[in-house]
């Protein structure tokens, strides 16, 4: 996984294009990071846009974009029924960059963010799955379980208890367990930032 966003252009088939993205996004005076493993831009610390490289496209994701007005109307929902907040906008082979419209977006999104913009996460009730319940009767790891923030322990219930097959619950509980006990969360070497 690159570390710079440097890195991250370079392995990309898209280089020239997300190159002048970043350009573009960088004069409008937001900060960059690598996060989740790709190029993030800030503003007082809170995600605003990411750039990703794909196959068939690249694209500008909205951490916020829920909340742009969108006058052209290229924004779409990142994942229908599981993303309230997050926005899009992709870009294909060939297809020209109007750098007036994406500053003009950019500075939207990054003002929105300054007055304090969001969407709240919604919680969700997760029950915790039968194989870390068990697991959890060793004193020293629920000692480290319970250290861990809510947030933390649901994305282990989420992963643990989501696999179908009992086998699979099993080996990615003993994987787990050497996370939970060193206190990192389950997405720990994709947080950069």
């Amino acid at each position: 996984m690159p570390a710079t966003t440097d890195a991250y252009i370079l392995e990309s088939p898209w280089k020239t294009e997300l190159e002048t993205l970043r350009a573009t996004i960088l004069s409008c005076g937001l900060n960059e990071c690598m996060k989740w493993g790709a190029p993030h831009y800030t503003v007082s610390g809170k995600n605003v846009i990411g750039l990703m490289g794909f196959s068939q496209h690249y694209a500008m994701w909205f951490h916020q974009g829920v909340f742009l007005s969108d006058p052209l109307g290229v924004l779409t929902n990142a994942g229908e029924g599981k993303t309230r907040g997050l926005r899009q906008w992709r870009f294909k082979a060939g297809e020209p960059l109007d750098l007036e419209s994406i500053r003009a977006y950019v500075f939207e999104a990054a003002h929105n963010q300054s007055k304090g913009l969001e969407i709240t996460p919604q919680a969700k009730k997760v029950a915790m799955p039968l194989e870390l319940e068990t697991a959890l009767e060793d004193p020293l790891l629920h000692a480290a379980f319970k250290a861990l923030s809510p947030g933390k322990r649901k994305e282990y219930a989420e992963h643990i208890g989501g696999a179908k097959q009992a086998s699979t619950r099993a080996q990615r509980l003993e994987k787990c367990k050497v996370m939970i006990l060193q206190g990192q969360g389950l997405h720990h070497k994709y947080r950069n930032c």
